[in-house]
């Protein structure tokens, strides 16, 4: 899943054939480290995605828009003051290096003609968007990084801009037959690992490919390969180099089963046996696009939920905490019946127990079996029983009380377990509205004075199955309350993972007395997939009309009882299953 220099020349060359001549008619900046550019040109307005997030930074050429802040920031501003209406000129890539520069001509407030260049750095936790004159002077960037923060290089208004080298690795497109042999031998090491090691822009996933069309096993030692094996490797390495020069790429996905792992701008034929498969595409940019676009939602989505889940995950583990205290203060009164039963032999036979005794044999008349019964010496057999009711009426009146607190631990454990899973689902920013109106309400965040109730926006997950029944999905505790006592009818049907957190999953009947096999288990794998067995193999479904299911009075919100249900068990892969909203 390497966004490597391999891939950058893939959409460099994308980029030019649909950007270049087209001129920048508008700059937004809708997250604080991305931008979207939109282009016009000769075929149609283009939108342009360049986001230095630290753990998923990307281009890519987009048709869908983001919602912008009312006011932009600086870096936006200067942007719109220096770019805006510029033509771009050129998109280049140095060398195989995960870097794209664009360089755009726009007219100063004189009127005369200037040059500027946009460089997008794709480095991980490096990564920036860096805006520099014609002397490549920096004017600013998205990130600012000084002396203190790094001592390879200041990115700061009037540095100079220059690539760091902070790898020694050589430009393959720059590399002769040759030096490939004795590069790759001077590194006693794996041979995919050697290639990726030795070459700027490819990816380990990407070194093995080149290893299997080879013929090699990347694992092995270059140690052990013959003056054969270093053919071979090197004609697949030039074979590929020759693609990147021409710009004959063949992006694809590669999956295993239904799981995608791997992404490359060539085929990965390695992924082409048994289960494994690769899903080809015809942009990078469209590839990039759907193999993110959930990765990169749940990445922002999670940035946004971390407070909540801060207040969760401390709650749950005080919770945790507590409940673990009291099962072993409850442990400590189990004797609490034995205790009992000696003052009761006590008062019996006591009258036979000579004086300063220190125990005495009786039958239990309970279990028919005889029993040895500590004493105090310093005791009458009458005050030794009365001693042992009152630790039974002590060790009673502890254990009544403490069943009840356990059990409202138990139940506050549950219903943060079901906040957690909820926030693990929230895909928008309006699906934490709800849930943070739920910590609320429970007292775990306190409301600002004068604060009235958030508005909500937020709407239920919606699919379709494929025999044309609506299926619909809470996606938190009130979505869960509202689906199944205000939204389902009695003769719909309601799924929930067995014993596990997870949302209330409501089958729509439409009047219909029988429904398909096949729609029962579309609906019991949407309830997998949205409950903690997410991944599972096989998970247990308990499913049941609606009409059955019922809410306790004063219980918390989503939790229900039923006391008959049917039962499935499924995989929680919903990849077949058509959602709506």
């Amino acid at each position: 899943m390497a966004f490597d220099g391999v891939t950058i020349a893939n959409v460099v060359k994308e980029l030019k054939d649909s950007l270049l001549g087209g001129r920048v008619s508008k700059i937004a900046q809708p997250e604080n480290d991305e931008l979207l550019l939109t282009i016009k040109t000769t075929n149609g307005q283009k939108r342009l995605v360049l986001s230095a997030n630290a753990s998923l930074p990307l281009i890519y050429l987009t048709e869908s828009n983001k919602p912008s802040p009312l006011t932009a920031p600086n870096f936006c501003m200067l942007l719109r003051k220096h770019l805006q209406n510029g033509r771009i000129i050129d998109i280049s890539q140095p060398g195989l290096e995960r870097i794209v520069h664009m360089d755009v001509e726009h007219l100063d407030e004189m009127g005369d003609l200037k040059r500027k260049r946009l460089t997008i750095e794709i480095m991980g936790k490096h990564s920036n968007i860096i805006f520099c004159d014609e002397e490549n002077m920096i004017l600013d960037s998205i990130k600012h990084i000084s002396g203190m923060v790094s001592s390879v290089r200041e990115v700061l208004p009037g540095k100079p801009y220059f690539i760091p080298h902070t790898q020694d690795k050589q430009d393959a497109l720059a590399s002769a037959s040759s030096e490939f042999r004795a590069l790759l031998s001077s590194k006693p090491t794996a041979a995919f690992k050697a290639i990726y090691s030795s070459y700027t822009g490819i990816s380990p996933i990407l070194a093995q490919e080149l290893c299997f069309e080879a013929g090699i096993d990347g694992d092995v030692s270059t140690a052990a390969l013959s003056a054969a094996d270093f053919d071979r490797l090197y004609a697949a390495f030039a074979a590929m180099l020759a693609n990147i020069r021409q710009g004959n790429f063949a992006p694809c996905i590669a999956y295993i089963g239904s799981t995608p792992v791997e992404f490359c701008a060539f085929p990965l034929t390695m992924y082409t046996h048994g289960e494994d498969h690769i899903v080809s595409f015809d942009s990078i940019s469209s590839l990039l696009e759907k193999y993110y676009a959930e990765k990169n939602t749940l990445t922002r989505i999670r940035q946004k939920s971390s407070d909540l889940r801060r207040i969760v995950q401390t709650a749950l583990e005080r919770n945790v905490k507590k409940y673990d205290l009291q099962l072993r203060q409850m442990k400590d009164t189990e004797k609490r019946d034995t205790y009992r039963v000696y003052g009761e032999l006590l008062n019996t036979y006591g009258y036979s127990v000579e004086p300063k005794a220190k125990s005495m044999e009786a039958l239990n008349y309970y279990t028919n079996e005889m029993i040895t019964i500590p004493l105090d010496p310093a005791m009458s057999p009458q005050e030794n029983a009365k001693k042992y009711f009152e630790k039974y009426n002590k060790m009673k009146r502890t254990f009544e009380a403490l069943s009840q607190l356990t059990q409202e631990v138990k139940d506050e454990i549950t219903h943060l377990e079901s906040i957690m899973a909820s926030l693990d689902i929230a895909l928008q920013e309006e699906d934490l509205v709800e849930i943070k109106e739920e910590l609320t309400e429970s007292g775990y965040i306190r409301r600002k004075g004068g604060a009235k109730k958030a508005k909500v926006t937020s709407k239920p997950f919606h699919y379709l199955s494929s025999d044309g029944f609506h299926i619909y999905v809470g996606k938190n505790n009130y979505q869960n309350d509202e689906l199944t006592f205000q939204f389902a009818n009695g003769n719909d049907w309601w799924f929930h993972a067995k014993g596990i957190p997870g949302s209330h999953v409501v089958l729509k009947s439409d009047g219909a007395e029988e429904l398909p096999d096949r729609t029962f288990e579309e609906a019991g794998r949407l309830a997998a997939y949205y409950s903690k067995g997410r991944g599972q193999d096989k998970v247990e479904i308990d499913y049941i009309q609606k009409k059955h299911v019922k809410k306790p009075n004063a219980a918390k919100p989503g939790f229900v009882v039923y006391y008959t249900n049917y039962s499935l068990v499924i995989d929680s892969d919903i990849s077949g299953i058509q959602q709506i909203s």
